[in-house]
Order: C-alpha cells, then structure tokens, then sequence
C-alpha cells in the first residue's frame, strides 16, 4: 500500500491548525500536506514537524485571495507578476520546512481572454517557476481539479494538463493527479495513471460522492492501491477528504485497504 500522508487543511480540523501535526502523529501519520504555510509561524511549525517526525510533503504556491474566491493564479495573465512574487515566498517556505515538491493551482478561467493567451500565460508561469524551484532542488507540479465543486476551474482534464506542462518546455514540473478530482471530470482511472506514470509525481485522495474516506463511495481503493504498487509507486498518497464523522473515527479504512 502506497504512504498515506494526512491533509492538515482537511483532517484533524476539529483541533487547531498547529495542532493538527500532533494528532497526525498520534494517528500513525509519518507524512503531511495542507494547502498553505505563508500565514503561520514557519520556526513553529518547524518544530511541530521535527518534534512528531514528520515528513512535509507538499504544499501549494500562493494562489491568490482564498477567502475572497481565488482558487489559484497560475492561469491569469493580468497577474503574473504576482505569481513570481509567490514562487520567491514557496522557495523560503519550502527550504525552511524541508519540502521537496510545491503544488500549483491554475486557478478559474479569466473573463475576456481567450484561451491561447491563458494556456500562454499558463506555461510561461510553469517555465519560471519550475526553472526556479529546479535550482534549488524543489519539484513543480500541476494539478487538475473538477469543475463542479469549483465552478469555472481552468485545468480541468488530464491531457489539458499535460499539453500545458509540455508547452512550458520546463523538465521539472510534473502532474499531481488528484483521484476524486479526476474521477468527477473524466473516470478512466488505472489507464490514465498508468499512461502517464512517468509524468504524475504526486496522488491525491477522497471517494465520490461526497469527498470522504475511502469505502464510503464508488471508487474501488483497494484495487487503485494494488495497482499503484504494481507499477512501482514508491511516493505518498495525500488524504484529502472530508471525514463523514471524526477523523480519528473514520481512520478504520486505512486497515480495512490494507493491499
């Protein structure tokens, strides 16, 4: 079975956020994600990581006003100087806190502009970030989301994502295929992982409907986590679902896909 780390921005979120790498640990985590580091104290979450001996797997770019709708900027050509303003802040966070990889969002399709110049602005954005994460050891990923719970996202489907990512003409960013997102959009699961294996460096989680843990929906999980093991997945699993009850209630089905 691949290595599950907790979504912080989504598990655990009955306790305060820093608290929320205690209770990981404490549940048998050995790795964590969450959307955002840039509004916390970055020496005490440092500590919070080093203390419980955690890994910090990923966390995203800033992606623009969150409370106000933004959902990602990536894809935005009036805001690009904003973007390489946020790659400077993710490499600080990054190289404090020990992340090897940073996840882009490309964010809601602007009004008026047509889509060559997003899918430009789109890739330029991939091209600067990558190139700067490349130099310090950090890893880029894209990530396509669905349409229906974010109304008007961008990236939206696999091979829109790969097109974009290699028009961006950089060798270090890579696809973050997030599981629920995708079976929402296009299904095709197994067939679309393993045809572009070599490309998704990262994988997400949560059954449909609903978002919540595995077992309570329509997406067979033990099969998934038997075939990732088959093509040699050796990375982590970010579990970013809504638990139906607790956290710690709903952990049982990590035993009962035990593969």
């Amino acid at each position: 079975m691949p290595k599950l780390a907790a979504n912080l921005s989504m598990l655990f979120t009955e306790v305060p956020f820093m608290d929320r790498f205690d209770a990981a640990a404490k549940a048998g985590f050995k790795g964590v994600e969450f959307l955002f580091p840039y509004a916390y104290n970055l020496n005490e979450m440092e500590d919070k990581l080093k203390k419980n001996n955690l890994e910090l797997v990923l966390f995203n770019l800033p992606a623009g006003n969150w409370e106000g709708g933004d959902r990602g900027i990536g894809c935005d050509p009036s805001r690009v100087g904003e973007f390489q303003d946020g790659v400077g802040q993710a490499i600080s966070a990054a190289k404090k806190l020990g992340v090897k990889q940073v996840n882009c969002l490309g964010g809601k399709t602007p009004s008026g502009v047509s889509d060559d110049k997003i899918r430009a602005a789109f890739s330029a954005n991939l091209k600067f970030a990558g190139d700067k994460l490349k130099a310090e050891g950090i890893r880029l990923l894209a990530e396509t989301v669905n349409d229906i719970d974010i109304a008007g996202a961008y990236m939206v489907r696999t091979q829109q994502a790969i097109d974009i990512i290699k028009a961006s003409g950089s060798d270090n960013v890579f696809l973050q295929y997030d599981i629920y997102h995708m079976q929402r959009m296009e299904g095709e699961l197994a067939n679309t992982i393993k045809s572009n294996f070599d490309l998704i460096k990262h994988y997400q989680l949560a059954d449909n409907p609903g978002r919540n843990e595995p077992g309570t929906g329509e997406i067979n999980y033990r099969f998934l986590f038997k075939f990732l093991d088959g093509l040699g997945y050796d990375g982590w699993i970010g579990c970013e679902y809504r638990p139906k009850t607790t956290t710690v209630e709903g952990l049982s089905w990590i035993a009962a896909h035990q593969v």
